[in-house]
């Protein structure tokens, strides 16, 4: 009996793990050295940037703004409580439409640590690697090209400096655009629209490159689908703005200031009236530069057939056309988004040449893309990259000290670092709101307020020294409030009189 019982349990069991042991094996002989490549570069790109920024957060590198928020917002979801964000002011998807973080909510559920934003951030730009692979080895025929144009996009400045400019939604678009992309060139229409509704669901100006890549599809694929794309595309833009964002925040965009001469219709105005001074905008402050460092990584091959590249145009032109200076720098979050066009193209390009010139040109492009690396890049071989605090700093290890003995309901308002360390909790300030209001709500006319919460905050973390500005606020509150820690970097108050 006891045998029978023991042929019944194995017998079916054990052939069926072997043969699929042995489908396993033989599909990973069929993964070409190529492909084991590009699977090692995404995941040392992903390897190296998730523990970085790690590092980064865990020696105080990360903020309220650019990465607490976010952590906020994702975990009230989680918790299943509104994002209304009180490191801001305002509903998470008031201030961008990013409805893509829903989808890290699960991840929250098991692992609600900073964790999941990094790894998430890393490993999506790493994989916007995977389409200029595809796209180069249909085009070109050839795989070590296609692993060489893979590695030029990991290269690119702007793909190492977002991963390092603490955490952005924007990062997903890497891979969701690259695929559109990619899917739209070689006539994958059901991948196009996955990849486009799935770019929709990052931000509202996903449009700036969704609709462009819509009009390539309709002059060199298929017009009815074209067309679909842009009228798609614009329409979910409007609706973000003027429905979920006018609903949240009361206007349709917080940034409007940054369009200068007055809004579009100046712009517009100033380009029919006075183009020599809307050239002047764009010759001014170091803008051309800008330009230069995007698109001198891949040495402009795609200028031999730009069709593709000019898909980035127009997210280049309106980072260039803007006001805020961080908008038209290489480091930061708003160039990510026009790498993919701009390296696909190179492709694209490429596969409209002589075979006889498609070493060379790939050659030029990664030797471009080794330099721009290693003189604007974020990558540990680059000369500029910029020096962090390790999580062992003695600072850091104060500060984790200190907010040791903080509730985790408690709460709270404290120094902006530490807010990205403690932002699990339904309410949390960024001092000195709400004692002083700055940079809360949907726009300025809070400024310098009390707000009510400020009767509500049960401890307050400072530094140990700070300007005299924010020390007189301080000191018109710290009545209230009596200091229970400090060391040589940070001081914890806790309040000791009534909560309001």
């Amino acid at each position: 009996m006891e045998h029978a019982v023991t042929r019944g349990i194995t017998g079916p069991v054990v052939p069926r793990i072997t043969r699929r042991l042995h489908a396993l094996g033989a599909a990973a002989q069929r993964i070409t050295a190529c492909q084991w490549g590009l699977i090692a570069l995404v995941g040392a790109y992903t390897a190296y940037f998730t523990s970085v920024t790690l590092e980064v957060h865990h020696g105080l590198g990360t903020s309220a703004y650019d990465f607490g928020l976010y952590d906020q917002g994702v975990w009230l979801m989680s918790r299943f409580r509104a994002p209304f964000v009180t490191l801001m002011g305002r509903n998470l998807m008031g201030d961008h439409t990013s409805f893509i973080l829903v989808l890290l909510v699960p991840f929250y559920w098991l692992w609600p640590s900073a964790g999941v934003l990094f790894f998430t951030q890393a490993l999506a730009i790493a994989m916007g690697a995977v389409p200029v692979f595809l796209l180069a080895r249909k085009l070109l025929h050839h795989e070590g090209y296609a692993l060489a144009l893979a590695a030029c996009y990991l290269l690119h400045p702007a793909v190492g400096w977002t991963n390092r400019e603490n955490f952005h939604p924007d990062s997903y678009m890497a891979v969701f655009i690259g695929f559109a992309i990619y899917a739209a060139i070689d006539r994958r229409w059901r991948m196009y629209s996955v990849f486009l509704v799935l770019s929709l669901l990052v931000k509202e100006d996903a449009s700036l490159v969704l609709v462009p890549l819509g009009i390539w599809v309709a002059l060199k694929r298929d017009r009815r689908i074209g067309l679909i794309s842009i009228v798609s595309s614009i329409s979910v833009m409007l609706l973000a703005m003027f429905a979920v964002m006018r609903s949240l925040i009361g206007v349709p965009t917080r940034n409007g200031w940054r369009i200068p001469f007055g809004g579009p219709t100046g712009v517009i105005k100033t380009a029919f009236t006075d183009p020599a001074a809307l050239i002047r905008h764009y010759w001014s402050d170091n803008r051309p530069f800008y330009f230069w460092q995007m698109t001198f990584p891949v040495a402009f091959v795609f200028l031999a057939s730009p069709s593709v590249a000019v898909i980035s145009l127009l997210v280049l032109a309106t980072n260039m056309l803007s006001t805020f200076w961080y908008q038209y720098q290489i480091q930061y979050h708003y160039a990510l988004v026009a790498v993919p066009a701009i390296v696909m193209g190179t492709v694209y390009a490429i596969s409209k040449v002589r075979e006889t010139r498609r070493l060379a040109l790939v050659v030029a492009v990664v030797l471009n893309s080794v330099w721009a690396c290693w003189a604007w890049g974020a990558l540990p071989f680059s000369h500029n990259t910029p020096y962090y605090w390790p999580a062992n700093h003695p600072v850091a290890v104060a500060a984790r000290d200190i907010i040791e003995d903080i509730p985790a309901d408690a709460v709270v308002s404290a120094q902006y670092s530490i807010t990205a360390q403690i932002d699990h909790r339904d309410e949390i300030y960024m001092f000195p709101t709400p004692f002083a209001t700055t940079l809360y709500g949907p726009d300025d006319s809070l400024a310098g307020t009390t707000l009510p919460a400020a009767a509500r905050v049960a401890y307050v973390v400072l530094p140990a020294t700070m300007d005299a500005d924010q020390e007189a606020i301080w000191q018109r509150f710290a009545g209230d409030f009596t200091l229970i820690r400090q060391n040589d970097w940070w001081r914890l108050y806790e309040r000791t009189t009534d909560l309001g």
